[in-house]
C-alpha cells in the first residue's frame, strides 16, 4: 500500500493502491494517525538526505534572540563580526567570550523560532543552541530580574481544544493528554523525527542540555546581576539566577493570573514565553544540544501592578546577556 522510494535525492510515494476513496473510508482515529506518520515519514525522508553543511571552520555556537534589545549587549561585545544575510535573517558571526559563534534573531513566536534555528542549522556548522531573552516569571518564588536556565521545556498551545459537552470537555481519544486541561485547553504530547533514529518519537519536554547545565550551574557563580534600570526604576531586591525546573512556551503573550497559577501548578512551570520550547524541539530534531537563558521582564500577570515588561525588559535582556556570557567563558575553561 505504501511504497517509499528515494531517487535522486527526491522522495516519492506512491499511494496509487489505494484508490481515491480509500482515505475517506477508513475510521477517523485511524486515517488521523495514518496522515500524521505520513507527515513525518516524508520530513524525516527530506531531512536523511541533506547532511548539515561541512566546513573546515571552526564548529559555532548559535546565540538566539528573539528581537533586536536582548542580542545588544552580545552584540557589542562580538569581536571580528562578519555579517552574512540570508532569507532576510542577518547572521553574525566572529568571537565572543572566547568562543566561535554565530548570532541571529529568530523573531518573536513559535513558527519564527523554529524557521530561523532550522535555517541556521542548514547554512551553518553549529555544534550548540543557547537562546537568551527575556520572558514572563511563573513560579511565585521569582520575581522581575531574577535569571531562569530551565532543564527542559515544554509546549502548552500544543493542545486539543476540546468539545463542551454539558458541563464537561469531551477529548478525543487517540491523542496524549499528559497533563490536565486550562477550560477547554488540554495540552497533548507532539511526535517529532529525529536525525539518526528510524523510530519516532511523541514526548512532552524537550530537555535542556545536562553538560550546558552544569557549566551553567558552575557559571553562575559570582555574577552580579543588573537591579536597577538607566531611567531609575529599581528591583525591591537583587535579582538571582536559578538553574533547573522547567520552562514551557506557547504563541501567546500571557498576562492572566489565573493561566500563570495554572502554568505553575500543572507544569512545574518557572518561566515561559513564545519560542524556547520551539526551538528546543529543532535542537533535538537535529540532534544538537541546546540550552535557555531567560531573563524575566514581567510576571505573567502575577502582578497587582499593570504587565511592567516595558520597564524592564532592557534590565532583564541585560542579564540574561550577562548569563550567557559567563556560560561561554565556563565553556571556553572546558
Amino acid at each position: 500500500m505504501l511504497r517509499r522510494a528515494l531517487k535522486d535525492n527526491r522522495l516519492s510515494l506512491d499511494i496509487s493502491a489505494m484508490g481515491p476513496t480509500a482515505l475517506g473510508r477508513m475510521p477517523s482515529a485511524f486515517a488521523l494517525r495514518w496522515l500524521e506518520t505520513l507527515t513525518l515519514v516524508l520530513i524525516a525522508g527530506i531531512w536523511s538526505t541533506s547532511a548539515h553543511p561541512a566546513s573546515d571552520g571552526p564548529r559555532l555556537t548559535a546565540i538566539v534572540s528573539a528581537f533586536a534589545p536582548e542580542m545588544a549587549v552580545l552584540r557589542t561585545d562580538l569581536e571580528d563580526a562578519a555579517s552574512q544575510p540570508i532569507n532576510g535573517v542577518e547572521f553574525v558571526t566572529g568571537r565572543l567570550e572566547g568562543r566561535e559563534v554565530v548570532l541571529f534573531l529568530s523573531g518573536i513566536s513559535m513558527v519564527n523560532a523554529a524557521m530561523t534555528v532550522q535555517l541556521a542549522l542548514d547554512r551553518f556548522p553549529i555544534d550548540r543552541v543557547v537562546f537568551s531573552g527575556i520572558a514572563g516569571g511563573v513560579d511565585p518564588e521569582l520575581d522581575i530580574g531574577d535569571v531562569v536556565v530551565a532543564e527542559r521545556w515544554g509546549q502548552y498551545l500544543e493542545s486539543v481544544f476540546a468539545r463542551n459537552v454539558g458541563e464537561d470537555w469531551e477529548t478525543p481519544p487517540f491523542f496524549e493528554y499528559p497533563y490536565a486541561n486550562f477550560g477547554m485547553m488540554f495540552p497533548r504530547s507532539v511526535t517529532l523525527a529525529r536525525a539518526g533514529e528510524a523510530e519516532l518519537e511523541t514526548r512532552f519536554w524537550f530537555p535542556a542540555d545536562k553538560t550546558m547545565l552544569s557549566q551553567a550551574r558552575r557559571a553562575a557563580a559570582g555574577i552580579e546581576l543588573e537591579r536597577c534600570t538607566e531611567e531609575g526604576s529599581c528591583l525591591p531586591q537583587a535579582p538571582k539566577i536559578v538553574i533547573g525546573g522547567s520552562g514551557v512556551s506557547g504563541g501567546a503573550f500571557i498576562d492572566n493570573a489565573a493561566f500563570r497559577d495554572y502554568a505553575f501548578r500543572t507544569f512545574g512551570a518557572r518561566v515561559l514565553d513564545m519560542e524556547s520550547a520551539a526551538a528546543a524541539h529543532v535542537a533535538r530534531a537535529n540532534g544538537v544540544p541546546f540550552i535557555a537563558v531567560r531573563s524575566l521582564s514581567d510576571l505573567a500577570g502575577g502582578s497587582e501592578q499593570a504587565n511592567r515588561l516595558e520597564v524592564f525588559f532592557h534590565l532583564a535582556a541585560d542579564n540574561a546577556a550577562r548569563v550567557v556570557k559567563a556560560l561561554l567563558r565556563e565553556m571556553s575553561d572546558g
